[in-house]
C-alpha cells in the first residue's frame, strides 16, 4: 500500500492521528472491534492502558492473518467507555502506540460508549487496512 497522510495547516496539528489518509492498494481489509480479549475469551488488564495494549495487539494480529502490517492501517476507531480516563492516559497510550505501531498514523477517532459487548471491557478499537 501506499498511504499519504494529510494534514491540513488550517486545521489543527494533529497528535497520535493524520487528519486524512489516501490509501492505494489492492485489498480491503475490514477489522471487526477488538477488546482486551485473550485466547481463552477473558478480558484481561485491570488498567486502561493495559486492555489497550491487548486490545491493539489483537487488532493487529487479525491484520497480520489477513496478510497486513500495521503500516497498512487506514483507519482505526477507539471505543472508549470513560473518554476521561483515555485523556489522562493519553501519553502512555501514545507511548504504547508508537512501541507497537510506529507513528505512520491513521486516520483516527476516539468515541465515548455507555458499554462495550464484554462487560469488563474498558476500550475497543476496529477499523480498515489497504494492502498493497
Amino acid at each position: 500500500m501506499t498511504a499519504e497522510r494529510i494534514n491540513p495547516p488550517d486545521l489543527s496539528p494533529p497528535a497520535g492521528f493524520s487528519h486524512a489518509v489516501v490509501a492505494t492498494g489492492t485489498r480491503v481489509v475490514f477489522l471487526a472491534g477488538q477488546t482486551a480479549l485473550d485466547g481463552d475469551g477473558k478480558v484481561t488488564g485491570d488498567t486502561l492502558p493495559e486492555q489497550f495494549e491487548r486490545a491493539l495487539g489483537n487488532l493487529l494480529t487479525a491484520l497480520r492473518a489477513a496478510g497486513g502490517t500495521p503500516s497498512d492501517l487506514a483507519r482505526v476507531t477507539v471505543y472508549a467507555t470513560d473518554v476521561a480516563a483515555y485523556r489522562t492516559h493519553a501519553r502512555e497510550l501514545g507511548r504504547i502506540w508508537r512501541d507497537v505501531v510506529g507513528r505512520d498514523y491513521p486516520a483516527m477517532a476516539v468515541v465515548e460508549v455507555v458499554r462495550l459487548w464484554d462487560e469488563q471491557a474498558m476500550i475497543e478499537l476496529d477499523g480498515f487496512a489497504v494492502l498493497p
